[in-house]
């Protein structure tokens, strides 16, 4: 059978250059209007039986090229579970991975991918549990609906929001689970945390950018998580409408979900370089830190990103601009592509299982503190 190789369906990436005997040359197509590229998912047709190694050539001139070192693609055969290539490799600016697929066809993704018909999916089934309510804060700009979920009764105003950068789909995967935890009728953590704050959930924030198959962008190459100063209908209208919505709710505490390329571990980021920093802020967010290690052993502090100095915070990154703008607890969440060097797993590493399973343990870490939110 002849092979076959397609990325046009959701949120698919990659350019095909040359089939050669059983080796197969791709690259990785840019972020529209836009030099960032590094998310990739394809599917290769006709490979039953038949140990093929794909190149990604321009793999070292992606917007983060210290994301492959140590990287394992990730493969899946019913799109369903996702496992990582053991014979992945990085050398001269390719990528090159060798599988053999026990069936006609088998994709593969920079990380497990989270479809736009799943959002769909999820946010229908979470907006029709009893006490939630499913609304759209604006639209985007190839016209897809800002979807919010609102939940819960308490005083607190609590927003988590994620996918900003749309390649970062392991965040949408710690939504689902989040929001399955938190409508768990049994589960007396969501149960409390519910009488206690009221959430608003974006589960994503970048649809446009999530279905074309981006890295970074949105539908006219715009960095979302660098308009949060000054979003406008024309360029972050995505950003404009969610940041709307929380001047009119007001912010208590806020956490962005992201993924990292390159740093092999889960760590926060904080605001500790905004021009109004108060003691009370940064004593909270240490108290959350602290509850997260407590709660999970995939969680540390060790690993992470350079602190900003005194005033010297980027006030268009979101988490900067909500704790400046609301004196709140505001962080962002990092997941890694790779696996978590904390505690490996040569078969999944970081994966979509693990990455739900941290959205409950955030949840449990902000009930250990939110007494003092």
């Amino acid at each position: 059978m002849t092979i076959r190789i397609s990325a046009a369906f959701d949120s698919g990436n990659i350019r095909l250059t040359s089939i050669l005997d059983d080796r197969i040359t791709l690259e990785i197509a840019r972020d529209k209007d836009s030099d960032f590229y590094q998310w990739f998912h394809f599917r290769a047709l006709g490979v039953r039986g038949r140990r093929l190694t794909y190149e990604i050539t321009n793999a070292g001139q992606s917007a983060y090229p210290d994301g492959w070192p140590g990287y394992h693609a990730c493969w899946s055969e019913d799109r369903v579970t996702w496992r990582r290539v053991a014979d992945t490799h990085y050398a001269g600016g390719i990528l090159r991975f060798t599988h053999e697929a026990k069936g006609d066809a088998i994709w593969f993704a920079y990380f497990a991918p989270y479809s736009m018909e799943r959002h769909n999916d999820l946010v229908a089934r979470i907006g029709g549990q009893p006490g939630v309510t499913l609304a759209s804060l604006g639209q985007t700009l190839d016209g897809r609906e800002m979807d919010c979920l609102t939940l819960g009764d308490g005083p607190r105003k609590v927003w988590f929001y994620a996918r900003q950068h749309p390649g970062e789909s392991m965040a949408e995967w710690w939504m689902e689970g989040a929001l399955e935890a938190l409508t768990d009728p049994t589960d007396p953590i969501a149960r409390s945390l519910r009488r206690q704050a009221t959430f608003h959930i974006v589960p994503n924030m970048n649809p446009d950018g999530s279905f074309r198959g981006h890295l970074r962008t949105n539908a006219v190459g715009v960095n979302l998580n660098r308009e949060w100063h000054e979003p406008s209908p024309e360029r972050s209208p995505e950003v404009l409408c969610v940041r709307n919505a929380m001047d009119r709710t007001g912010v208590d505490f806020a956490m962005d979900v992201h993924g990292d390329e390159a740093i092999p571990h889960v760590f926060l980021a904080g605001f500790e370089g905004i021009p109004s920093l108060q003691e009370r802020q940064t004593t909270l967010y240490a108290r959350y830190q602290d509850a997260l290690v407590a709660r999970t052993p995939d969680f540390q502090k060790a690993h992470g990103y350079a602190t900003a100095g005194v005033g010297k915070a980027n006030l268009s990154m979101s988490t900067n601009q909500l704790a400046e703008r609301f004196g709140c607890v505001a962080m962002t969440l990092e997941m890694p592509f790779k696996d978590n060097d904390d505690l490996p797993d040569a078969e999944f590493g970081w994966s979509p299982e693990r990455s739900k399973k941290l959205g409950r343990d955030c949840l449990a870490a902000l009930h250990d503190v939110i007494d003092a939110i």
